[in-house]
């Protein structure tokens, strides 16, 4: 899942747009993106893989001029991408999962349609792909309409265009999208926790498969939701950023209740402290605390911000690294203790399996 965000201002729109992309960064670890749209598109890309968004864009941002702008950090695909259309030229970007894609490509190439941007992991750039599926339309709007009906899985996408900003919603829900408002404009997000600090409020949350358009005049309705929503539960258990809240639901007091459910459940366990794995087992193990009235301590804390999430990266040779150095045991803690430790690594289990039983055994 990757993490986009779009701004529509009065004025220069950069500086929001860097940080609004930013706060997304827990969200993947392979490429960063900005595109701003002034008297032409203005659009940068970085890998991630070794440095941080802001490292890689803080220059970019200084000299990006322009009113609209959307941002992504990617989970795969180089993005944004620029297509000069029938519809005139836009940038867009996207998240979810083609499950069709390769399918969808081949017929478009026996149709005539070439593609220039080729992934290295992969037969097709998915935006690029979503792109050429929305210039088949009839409009903008009809375009994303027809690619609904094209795709098997789910994509959600912000389109920069001369317009303003296109924010369409996945049919399914799975992706969330939430528009916030301020005095100077208007922003769309896939993570909530990028308004407070940008001086946001949220307004809207973008039903799945509802097409907004976005820009100086305020927020346009081009096509109705579809009712149906399967929001990705995980957003609450893990994927998500504490401060976030997905239709009005927040995350950190979701994991909250989680950890009481489970204390509810472990009435007949006596332990000494009780611990959450960081960063997204802490909230776990704070509502486990409260609601078994035992001491919430850290045995594991983990070293700076520098260390990613060891889910995100994409071969399991880094995840296991990321998992193992992240993490680091405080004995004094950890010795004579019976302990609760609260994960929530329920995919591949790399961080509990491989690593962090272990460094709380040899630590007594």
């Amino acid at each position: 899942m990757s993490g986009i965000f779009g701004v529509v201002l009065k004025g220069n729109c950069a500086d929001t747009l860097f940080y609004g992309t930013d706060y997304h960064s827990h969200l993947g670890t392979e490429y960063g993106g900005m595109a701003v749209l002034g008297e032409e598109f203005d659009r940068q890309i970085h890998n991630l893989e070794h440095s941080q968004f802001k490292a890689k864009f803080y220059d970019d941002a200084k000299y990006m001029i322009g009113n609209k702008g959307i941002g992504v950090i990617s989970d795969s695909d180089e993005q944004p991408i620029y297509l000069n259309s029938r519809f005139g030229p836009f940038c867009i970007v996207t998240s979810g999962f083609i499950e069709n894609a390769e399918q969808l490509a081949e017929k478009m190439l026996t149709q005539g349609v070439s593609f220039s941007e080729m992934s290295s992991k992969k037969a097709v750039n998915t935006p690029e792909l979503i792109a050429k599926l929305i210039n088949q339309g009839n409009s903008l709007s009809d375009g994303i309409e027809k690619m609904f009906d094209a795709i098997e899985g789910s994509c959600s996408l912000l389109l920069l265009h001369k317009d303003g900003i296109y924010a369409a919603r996945d049919r399914l829900g799975y992706t969330p999208l939430v528009i916030g408002k301020r005095e100077d404009g208007w922003a769309v997000t896939a993570e909530t926790t990028a308004f407070p600090n940008t001086g946001f409020e949220a307004v809207k949350n973008i039903e799945p498969g509802e097409i907004i358009l976005i820009n100086e005049d305020g927020i346009v309705q081009r096509r109705p939701g579809r009712g149906s929503n399967q929001i990705c539960a995980f957003l609450w258990i893990y994927t998500g950023f504490p401060a976030s809240s997905y239709e009005g639901i927040n995350v950190e007091a979701v994991r909250e209740r989680c950890g009481c459910c489970l204390a509810k459940c472990d009435k007949d366990i006596d332990v000494d402290v009780v611990s959450g794995v960081p960063d997204s087992g802490l909230a776990h193990g704070l509502g486990y605390a409260m609601e078994s009235g035992k001491p919430f301590r850290r045995p594991l804390v983990k070293y700076t911000s520098g260390y990613g999430r060891s889910y995100t990266p994409p071969s399991q040779q880094k995840r296991d690294l990321i998992a193992k150095m992240k993490l680091v045991p405080i004995k004094e803690i950890i010795e004579g203790n019976s302990i609760v430790v609260c994960e929530d690594s329920i995919v591949r289990g790399t961080q509990l399996k491989n690593f962090a039983i272990k460094k709380l055994w040899d630590c007594g």
